[in-house]
């Protein structure tokens, strides 16, 4: 709890007084890419990256299965459901071509809820054409159904970063 209070003072100190570093300062709680992680918070992070190599593929049936049915996918140009991300990534109109991960931590909110938070840059092709490169802090929530996790929310904040230096 104390952590926790003190990590909010700290983000709230950030984005106060310099509202361009604020994503800088939430990364430095982020950077907790560890060596090892329980089995638990592995399992969540091995499905993260899985999903990013789906997106890679254009795994579309695959994602399907993974996003819950109530699913929010946020983006620099919207926000929207299951249906509406997996129509996009099957039809192309956004190929997740690659993510590189940076940083990645895992955090769990009760039994049933993992968040993970990655650092990573996005190389995308928009509309079939227009490759971008982006540097995103990527929240992502998974809910556990049963014995499966299954993808609630996907957000993408865009960093202040360069291309260049994002790591």
């Amino acid at each position: 709890m104390r952590k926790s209070l003190i990590l909010l003072l700290v983000s709230v100190i950030c984005m106060s007084a310099m509202p361009g570093l604020s994503m800088k300062c939430l990364a430095q709680e982020a950077k907790s890419t560890k060596a090892s992680f329980t089995k638990e918070e592995q399992e969540v992070i091995d499905l993260s990256r899985a999903k990013w190599q789906w997106m890679a593929d254009k795994e579309a049936d695959k994602l399907a299965d993974l996003f819950h049915e109530n699913a929010i996918f946020v983006h620099m140009g919207g926000a929207w459901g299951k249906k509406q991300e997996v129509d996009i990534i099957r039809g192309g109109m956004i190929h997740y071509k690659k993510a590189e991960i940076f940083e990645e931590s895992v955090r769990f909110a009760g039994d049933n809820t993992a968040i993970v938070l990655g650092k990573i840059k996005l190389i995308a092709i928009l509309g079939g054409k227009h490759e971008a490169v982006n540097p995103f802090l990527v929240t992502e929530v998974y809910v556990k159904e049963g014995n499966r996790w299954k993808l609630a929310s996907l957000s993408f904040t865009k960093t202040m970063e360069r291309n260049e230096n994002t790591k």
